[in-house]
């Protein structure tokens, strides 16, 4: 039952990676954590594996969408070099920052983002804001900072906070979700690289981990996302999903409201 459930949330997380540019990762966590717990891991480790292992799925995810969406044409990559640095800086301290904090305190600050993430996928996206070109490299690099820490944080790819920020600086909203997509990419990398090293001498990890990624489950994910990934970029192409996005909305805030009540 645990193995359908990890596959059936990887088709999940690779069509969302590839329509909103999210990574998956909103749905990949309360779901491991579920499981986790379902399978007895300790308290202690719970909300960092299941941050860790979906970080890792995401490195997975976002390169079957990236390759989509550039197939595309739709990646702006100048944006993403300016992004990058601070991503992967970021990213590796926002594990850094995790490894500190009960398990229990990150559960609860998940619950709180995905109440935010619903909000904002519940509401009209913003229109791209016309000529606005992005702000200066100084400026970007502080922007991919604060994307990353809190993307590795949380075991996201970033595009719940990185598509309205890109859609802020003027890109049309299918580049804006195919930039995420690819910002995805370091921050995934760089947050699996912290989790993994700071999860080593963790006591009570579940067999076939490597610091904070389990194995098993990662090879579950990956295994349905990276076939559903490019699905998700087709169909950015050709759908208004404002109905999608609020449906999703919807289902995020009920993940939040469990997370909150433990």
């Amino acid at each position: 039952m645990d193995v359908l459930l990890l596959v059936l949330v990887g088709a999940v997380a690779g069509m969302l990676a590839g329509l909103f540019g999210i990574g998956g990762g909103v749905v990949i966590v309360p779901v491991l954590a579920f499981v986790f717990e379902h399978q007895g891991v300790a308290g202690d480790a719970l909300m960092h594996c299941a941050i860790g292992t979906s970080l890792a799925t995401i490195a997975f995810t976002a390169m079957s969408s990236v390759r989509a969406h550039h197939a595309r044409g739709s990646i702006r990559w100048p944006v993403f070099r300016q992004l990058a640095p601070g991503i992967v800086v970021g990213a590796a301290g926002g594990a850094g920052v995790a490894h500190g904090l009960a398990s229990e305190t990150l559960e609860v600050l998940f619950g709180l983002f995905l109440l935010f993430v619903a909000f904002q996928m519940m509401i009209p996206p913003p229109a791209a804001a016309g000529q606005r070109q992005p702000p200066a490299t100084a400026w970007m690099l502080l922007a991919g900072l604060g994307i990353g820490a809190l993307s590795s944080l949380f075991g996201i790819g970033g595009g719940a906070i990185s598509v309205p920020f890109l859609t802020w600086c003027g890109l049309p909203p299918v580049q804006a979700v195919a930039t995420a997509a690819a910002i995805g990419l370091p921050i995934a990398l760089a947050g699996t690289a912290g989790y993994i090293v700071t999860g080593l001498q963790a006591p009570a990890l579940p067999p076939w981990s490597l610091g904070y990624v389990v194995f098993p489950a990662f090879a579950g994910i990956v295994a349905a996302s990276m076939l559903f990934a490019p699905l998700g970029a087709r169909l950015a192409h050709r759908l208004k999903p404002l109905v999608l996005r609020r449906a999703f909305g919807a289902l995020l805030a009920l993940f939040g409201i469990r997370m909150l009540l433990g």
